[in-house]
């Protein structure tokens, strides 16, 4: 039987304790680490190359859905299956657009969480409940593909110079993000670099001529 390597990313001792005895009670699963953050998440899934992490989204130096991204952009072989309180379309849709393939409540029950844990090893996508629904009615809704805006910048970078334009500032983009504020100011200087300009306030004037309001 192929065991499945397993890296639990939670700051919650206890709900780390709760995954931990999961884990150890399923025979092809074995727990390779944990993280409390996501630069630990990040880090250690380079290093141990777990076949499925399982985030949180919440951390105290940033967001799980930065280092879901990190983790995905770096080792394409490992699924990340987010596990969190947070089931608001905002949370959820930022998670798959960074690459997770799953997206679980933690009040799911054991035997739901292993069944997900294996489909996501599988290269499934696997939705709790709460989420599928959502999920589901956001695909079934046909959309016209609006222009693009500032096409030389990242998705990330444009929802940043959209909150530029909002007259928002580093430490509030951050806290709606759910990022540090060491990132978003990296971000905010990549914009700077990629639009040509030579400060906020020029950044914001390119913006909102673009429409971003």
């Amino acid at each position: 039987m192929e065991r499945l390597r397993l890296l639990i990313v939670d700051d919650h001792p206890l709900f780390r304790k709760g995954l931990r005895t999961l884990v150890g009670s399923v025979p092809d699963f074995d727990l390779v680490g944990e993280a409390t953050t996501g630069e630990e998440a990040v880090a250690r899934s380079l290093a141990l190359q777990p076949d499925v992490v399982l985030m949180d989204l919440q951390m105290p130096d940033g967001s799980g859905i930065e280092a879901t991204r990190e983790i995905v952009a770096a080792s394409p072989t490992t699924k990340v299956l987010v596990v969190t309180l947070f089931e608001d379309d905002d949370s959820v849709f930022a998670a798959l657009r960074a690459g997770a393939r799953g997206y679980l409540l933690k009040d799911t029950d054991e035997e739901e969480m292993v069944r997900a844990i294996r489909a996501v090893a599988n290269g499934e996508a696997i939705f709790g409940p709460a989420v599928a629904g959502r999920v589901l009615a956001y695909f079934a809704v046909p959309r016209r593909e609006a222009p693009r805006h500032f096409p030389e910048l990242t998705e990330r970078e444009r929802e940043i110079l959209h909150l530029l334009a909002q007259g928002k500032s580093n430490p509030a983009i951050a806290r709606e993000l759910s990022l540090s504020p060491k990132t978003v100011a990296n971000h905010v200087s990549n914009i700077f670099a990629k639009l040509q300009v030579a400060d906020r306030a020029e950044a914001i004037i390119r913006a909102r001529d673009a429409g971003l309001r």
